[in-house]
């Protein structure tokens, strides 16, 4: 669990993963983020690091981290519904 994500989030999304097919759980576990926007939030948090973030620039850099941390929740649960899957016989 990402730590920006609560519990309870996780909680309302985990039933609606373990409904995916095996191929599309698997696909959501692998993906990751476009270069383009690694680039991006590189650049932002180089800036939020020197203190140098326009106030749209730190709501764009919190929403790409948002988005990536309810990401990241998600691909956790799926990767917990394949080990799951896997495990029973």
């Amino acid at each position: 669990m990402t730590p920006n994500v609560s519990s309870h989030v996780a909680e309302l999304l985990e039933p609606v993963i373990r409904t995916l097919p095996p191929d599309a759980a698997q696909r959501l576990a692998e993906l990751q983020a476009p270069a383009a926007t690694e680039d991006r939030v590189a650049i932002l948090a180089a800036k939020a690091n020197e203190g140098l973030l326009t106030p749209a620039e730190r709501a764009e850099y919190e929403s790409i981290i948002d988005a990536s941390d309810l990401v990241a929740t998600l691909q956790a649960i799926a990767r917990r519904t394949l080990s799951d899957e896997a495990a029973t016989p």
